[in-house]
This record gives structure tokens, sequence and C-alpha cells, in this order.
């Protein structure tokens, strides 16, 4: 008889978990305190936000994924035995260091579509292929546990870096908005990209 031998939630580099409400909201506060961080995630306008604030935030998070059931929302987190990533604890152990979160958002089930975003919040943690792994893990929960038929994302003009990592792993553009944002002087398009199962299962 077969049996399920891999961990649906875990990747080469990273593993998707819960959300600590306490310890998460410290750790994220700092995060935005970094303005490049924060532009590359949102159009918003940038402001430091406080544990507190980001405390309230999981909190109703956690009580719209209980009551809606359309939202899938994962603490990034580097795999054990990593040597950038530990974290030493009061009791001499370790935890496994959070990197950024990913989500998926505004599930249709009877169309079988969803949104993904994703954050990597340590800055040294940029360029090292944890965000692509990440990508790939949340892919694969999507399509093989979901069993959503496409994932759609989008992303700023400069960030390239984002741009290159979603073509890694199977994204294609399919659109943008023209001039959708200003940033540093300049108007940047809105770039629209999109992955179906049939894409990811060729590829995987």
């Amino acid at each position: 008889m077969n049996t399920i031998s891999k961990s649906l939630l875990d990747g080469s580099l990273i593993c998707l978990t819960p959300i600590d409400v306490e310890k998460d909201a410290e750790v994220e506060a700092k995060w935005t305190h970094d303005p490049e961080y924060l532009r590359l995630l949102s159009a918003e306008v940038v402001r430091p936000l406080s544990p507190v604030h980001l405390k309230k935030k999981y909190e109703d998070l956690e009580k719209k994924m209980a009551e809606s059931g359309d939202q899938f929302y994962f603490a990034i987190r580097l795999q054990d035995g990593d040597a950038a990533e530990s974290e030493n604890t009061e009791n001499g152990g370790s935890v496994r260091r959070l990197v950024g979160f990913i989500e998926l958002d505004g599930v249709h089930w009877s169309h079988g579509d969803s949104y993904v975003g994703i954050g990597i919040g340590e800055r040294e943690c940029w360029s090292k292929g944890y965000g692509t792994d990440a990508m790939k893990v949340v892919l694969r929960y999507a399509f093989e546990e979901l069993n959503l038929n496409r994932v759609s994302l989008n992303v700023f003009e400069y960030n390239q870096r984002a741009i290159h990592s979603y073509e890694k792993v199977g994204f294609v553009v399919e659109g943008c908005e023209r001039q959708f944002l200003r940033r540093e002087g300049k108007r940047w398009d809105m770039i629209y990209m999109g992955i179906l199962r049939a894409d990811w299962e060729e590829k995987n």
C-alpha cells in the first residue's frame, strides 16, 4: 500500500507553520521599520507598526480564517539544521526562525482560483532562495491539498528580484496596469502573473 511520505508544508530550505501571535508580532514589527521592504510589499503609505498593532492584526486574521475558510496564512520559517536560522531559547534549545509570511487569499472554491501574497522580511535572507522555496511549497499546497486550478499574484514593476523568482516556479506575465503607482518620482506598472495547475504539473 502506498503511503504519504513527504511533508506537505516542508520545503528544502523553509517550512510553513501557523502564526505565533505573541512572538511573530514582535519580529514583524521590526520589519516595518525597513521602508524598502514595505515598498516591495505594498502600495500603501510606509509607516512602522507596533507589536500591539500586529498582534491585533494576527488575532483578526485567525478569526477570519476560522470563519470564512477562504484564506490560508502561513509563517515562513527556516528549516532546522540551517546554521543561519537558530534562535536560542532560555532552556538552551532552538526554534525555527521566522523570516517571512505567505498566504493564499480570496479562494473561490467554485472556480478553483486564489491570489497568493508573500513577503520575506529579514533583509539578510533576501536573494538566498527562501522566497522561491516558500512559493514552491504553497503552490504544492494549493494544487494538491486545496485542489485549485490557478493561482494569481501581482507585483510592482520595480521588484525585478521577485518577478524572477515567480518565473522560476512557473508563473507567467498575464498583463499589467500601466503607471499604477508613483515612487521615487517615477510611475511604475503593476504586473499581473498567474500559474495554472497544468503548468505546475508539467514543471514538477
